[in-house]
């Protein structure tokens, strides 16, 4: 089908938990709607968000905390999410030795580093520490260093646990360590949306109308699909990731039910999410998903 219609789209990252972003391209799932997007590198957290609202792309994919942020800044925010993709957290606690029966209690007495790359692991993890009567204050935890460095403190024993997703998890897990509890168990926690101006929903809605179905093909796929198939459908984007971690990592993200199976943006992980970034002071106040959130296109496209 040729392509009717058009959409540029930030990359912010490239991370291996974006599999689903990968494989709509990969698999032609835009080109079966009739839609051409072109993925750009994002020009960062904030500045990504700016060129939104300036109309300079079409589309971005971000966490939540960064859409609720501008929401809570300013109320009258034109930014809005319209897809869901990832739904719950990507993030583990690894540790050096085993430990199947780990409790957050634990934790305060324990070599213990947080993730330093992006802030919503932590954040998250604040309020589980809450949510258990741990205070994340008596938390003693070494921030600063990449996950990479954490992965070979863990090896070479000067550290006891760290906070870590894919690939990261299973390099650690190849050399020795262990998986104490992840994130996920926590349950819907909103992570990564795809994000656009309201106005733009409401002017020209037919693109976005078929972004959401093309996610929805591929969400559907992803589900069906052993990780093997996933990691070759998607192996260009990660050219330089050993196949077999790569295999394994997908695994574990569609084990735990990390990936959305429909777009629609969970209203219960956007709450999990808020009380996370209000209990930490994040956001200053309550931003209703009514005001951040549009979920007409999605909703339509699981309808069918």
């Amino acid at each position: 089908m040729a392509a009717e219609y058009r959409l540029r789209l930030f990359e912010n990252y490239r991370f291996v938990l974006y599999a689903p972003f990968y494989a709509a391209h990969a698999l032609g799932a835009y080109a079966e709607e009739g839609l051409d997007v072109q993925l750009l590198p994002s020009p960062g957290p904030g500045r990504a968000e700016a060129a939104l609202v300036a109309g300079e792309v079409e589309v971005g994919w971000m966490g939540p905390i960064r859409l609720m942020k501008q929401h809570d800044e300013d109320p009258n925010s034109p930014l809005v999410a319209f897809t869901e993709v990832i739904c719950r957290d990507p993030f583990s606690l690894v540790g050096a030795h085993p430990n199947p029966n780990f409790r957050l209690a634990e934790l305060p007495g324990l070599r213990f580093a947080s993730t330093s790359e992006v802030p919503t692991p932590w954040l998250c993890f604040e309020q589980d520490l809450r949510e258990a009567g741990i205070d994340p204050a008596r938390v003693d935890r070494l921030i600063g260093r990449t996950m990479p460095e954490n992965v070979a403190a863990l090896a070479d024993g000067s550290l006891d646990v760290a906070q870590m997703f894919e690939p990261f998890v299973e390099q650690a897990v190849a050399a020795g360590a262990h998986v104490w509890l992840p994130a996920s168990a926590r349950g819907r926690t909103s992570y990564t949306v795809f994000v656009t101006r309201r106005d733009r929903l409401a002017a020209d809605p037919e693109p976005f109308r078929r972004m959401a179905r093309a996610m929805y093909r591929t969400q559907r796929w992803l589900a069906a699909q052993p990780p093997e198939a996933i990691a070759d459908t998607i192996k260009d984007y990660f050219p330089d990731l050993d196949h077999g971690v790569f295999s394994r990592a997908l695994a574990r993200y569609q084990g735990q039910g990390v990936w959305s199976t429909d777009p629609i943006v969970s209203e219960e992980g956007i709450a999990r999410l808020r009380r996370a970034l209000l209990g930490c002071g994040f956001l200053k106040r309550d931003v209703p998903f009514t005001e951040c959130v549009d979920n007409t296109f999605a909703e339509a496209a699981v309808k069918g």
